[in-house]
């Protein structure tokens, strides 16, 4: 008889090595290699697409967060998505800790062949269970951004944009958003 396998622990999170990315999803650990500079620069791009308006208020709206890879504990699990923005009007101040208790009210995740499957079957629905009201899923290799919107517990697609789009998509609408500038070239 062979015992079942522990849980995973924050502590075993700890013990990583610096080049991986380490979440606990339903009690076992997931690991992933940092990304590489086709997902970096979709994420890193669309942080500063974004940062300026909604997060600085140039040029937009402002009061939100815009974070890059946060550390959110949600319930039992330990996710980190490669952006999450929460509205200054639920969380005027940032924490204290290293990680985020409160579910942000936006997040993206960018793909990668690693990832997606994790991405989308395992996060996608500890997401919306969690409340988070609106979630991009963003692919670098095949140019595609997917916006979905949280409708009782379950992802509603919003719409699909692709290529060099220009799309005014939520949360975020109040700003459009060029796609080219996420893409390498």
């Amino acid at each position: 008889m062979t015992a079942a396998p522990r849980p995973a622990r924050y502590e075993d999170l700890l013990d990583l090595p610096e080049n991986m990315v380490g979440e606990i999803i339903a009690g076992q650990m997931h690991t992933q290699p940092r990304p590489a500079p086709a997902h970096a620069l979709a994420t890193s791009n669309l942080g500063v697409e974004l940062g300026q308006p909604f997060g600085r208020g140039r040029g937009g709206p402002g009061g939100w967060w815009i974070l890059d890879e946060p550390e959110l504990h949600l319930n039992a699990d330990i996710l980190v998505p490669d952006l999450a923005g929460w509205r200054r009007e639920r969380m005027p101040v940032l924490p204290q800790t290293a990680w985020f208790e409160m579910a942000p009210d936006w997040v993206c995740e960018v793909l990668s062949p690693t990832t997606a499957r994790t991405d989308r079957i395992l996060k996608l629905p500890r997401y919306a269970a969690a409340g988070i009201a609106h979630c991009w899923l963003i692919d670098p290799e095949v140019r595609t951004l997917e916006a979905f919107a949280n409708q009782d517990g379950h992802w509603l697609l919003l719409g699909t944009w692709g290529g060099d789009d220009e799309a005014s998509i939520d949360p975020f609408a109040a700003v459009p958003l060029s796609l080219a500038g996420l893409w390498v070239d």
